[in-house]
């Protein structure tokens, strides 16, 4: 069962050259994903005069943001497993795959990766804003939460199907553009609401340079939440026990 798999893992994993390797290779995904998908919204408003909430920008946000993640998991597969989002990271720790420790470097990794893009686009744009997400003016937090709880539990189910579930088989071969997928299907769900993040990391990096914090609470909560639920019920309902691969795991 999920719970007994879930493990705090030794200290001395930080300093271990695959952990710091793996690591790296969540900054470096990261950074691709968001520099492409801010970028993508980014250029869209320049090109437009800040028409990036037309149809045509939301099509374009989800199609730059399916393309980058598509990339970004495939190039960290091999190394890291491809989290590319500290949901997933999470939803990988509570069902076993990887260690607290292994995570929490992640995380660290991930959050300085979407931050280093969005100080490369403003200042690479010539100080364009990096905008932060934010909720519609219709949308309720919680509505928002909720939003981002369904979309990010069909990522992390995606995820758990396509690269962790140790029966995948070739299914396995098309994980990184499934997960690309279904991040964009969301974007095009619930981009007009609250912009449709499913990714902390995603919502961090602009935040933290437009020191724009409304609301930012709930593009942690939901995802969180909603890749917590996925991990669960994937780990407890379709991988049996006697399949379960051993931690700490570097490639789902």
């Amino acid at each position: 069962m999920p719970i007994s798999q879930i493990a705090i893992g030794s200290p001395a994993e930080v300093g271990q050259a695959d952990t710091l390797k793996a690591a790296l290779a969540e900054f470096i995904s990261v950074l691709i994903f968001v520099f492409a998908g801010e970028g993508s919204g980014m250029a869209f408003n320049k090109l437009t005069d800040d028409g990036s909430t037309t149809p045509a920008g939301l099509v374009a946000a989800a199609l730059a943001h399916a393309f980058a993640l598509f990339v970004a998991v495939a190039i960290g597969a091999n190394i890291s497993g491809g989290h590319v989002n500290p949901a997933v990271t999470f939803g990988a720790f509570l069902g076993g795959h990887i260690t607290l420790i292994r995570g929490i470097l992640y995380w660290i990794a991930q959050l300085l990766g979407s931050v280093v893009a969005c100080l490369l686009l403003k200042f690479s744009t010539g100080g364009l804003t990096t905008s932060a997400f934010s909720l519609s003016s219709d949308v309720t937090v919680w509505n928002a939460v909720v939003f981002e709880i369904v979309m990010t539990f069909g990522l992390v189910y995606t995820v758990y199907a396509t690269a962790v579930d140790p029966k995948k088989g070739n299914i396995g071969i098309i994980a990184p553009i499934a997960i690309g997928f279904i991040v964009g299907a969301n974007i095009l769900v619930g981009g007009a609401f609250d912009g449709a993040s499913m990714n902390p990391a995603v919502s961090f990096g602009p935040a933290v340079v437009s020191w724009s914090w409304d609301n930012h609470w709930v593009y942690w909560v939901g995802p969180l939440i909603g890749s917590a639920i996925a991990a669960l019920i994937y780990e407890f309902i379709f991988i049996s026990p006697n399949t379960h691969e051993p931690l700490p795991s570097t490639d789902f």
